[in-house]
Parts: C-alpha cells; sequence; structure tokens
C-alpha cells in the first residue's frame, strides 16, 4: 500500500511526467493505494475539480484515525518545528497518517523532507 500526496495527485489527474505518477498509476490498478482524508480534503477543496473525480477520489479505501492520532500529529509537527524546519498542519496530519499506517507517501513537495528526517517517514519524492 501506498499513500500519494495533493501534489502526486494533481500531476497524476493533469498527465504530467513522473516517477510518483507512474507508481500512483501502477498502484491504482492494483488496488494499492489507501486516500489519506487530509489530501481528500485538499483535493476536493477545489472549485473545478468534476465530479467523475470527486467519485473516483471518494471511493479509494480511506485511511482510519486511530484513537490519539491528533496527539501524535501534533508531537510530530512540534519536532519538526523545533528542528526549525518547516511544518504545516496539513503536512504534519498527511504525514502521521502514513507513519501510522506504515506505508510510504509520494509527493512532489519538498516539505515532506523535515519529517522523512524527522520521524523516518518514507517518501518516494519526484521532482
Amino acid at each position: 500500500m501506498i499513500a500519494a500526496d495533493t501534489s502526486t495527485w494533481i500531476a497524476f489527474f493533469q498527465d504530467e511526467a513522473g516517477k510518483d505518477v507512474e507508481l500512483l498509476d501502477r498502484s491504482l490498478q492494483d488496488r494499492q493505494v489507501l486516500m489519506v482524508p487530509p489530501v481528500l480534503t485538499e483535493l476536493l477543496s477545489d472549485p473545478g475539480i468534476s465530479s467523475e473525480v470527486s467519485k473516483t477520489l471518494s471511493e479509494l479505501p480511506l485511511f482510519e484515525i486511530q484513537p490519539g492520532f491528533w496527539k501524535r500529529a501534533g508531537a510530530l509537527r512540534a519536532t519538526v518545528l523545533a528542528k526549525r524546519r518547516k511544518a504545516r498542519l496539513g503536512d504534519a496530519l498527511i504525514a502521521q497518517s502514513c507513519l501510522d499506517a506504515g506505508i510510504p507517501l509520494l509527493t512532489r513537495d519538498r516539505d515532506f523532507r523535515a519529517f522523512a528526517e524527522t520521524a523516518f517517514l518514507t517518501t518516494l519524492v519526484d521532482s
């Protein structure tokens, strides 16, 4: 299983090239993609999203938030911020979701490197 960040999903829907997009495509075909709630929220926030894309995204298996998630996400974000690194709230929630599920994150967003270095989040970054 893998998760994909908003940046990779956007690239995927815009038919951009990249290893992350190729891996997302293969993983979708193999039914190996887990949707992370903050990513779904970001994607569905686009006022121009088609109803077909919205339906497809909403049908993916959704990460189930477990007890203590919010505290773990806050502690993760605090650890990254203490190292004077950028740690947006949405990114912290996405990173914690992947850590809890034990799955890698496909992303084009280099901000996740701080979570990878601090909490050993496995990221597959494509620029």
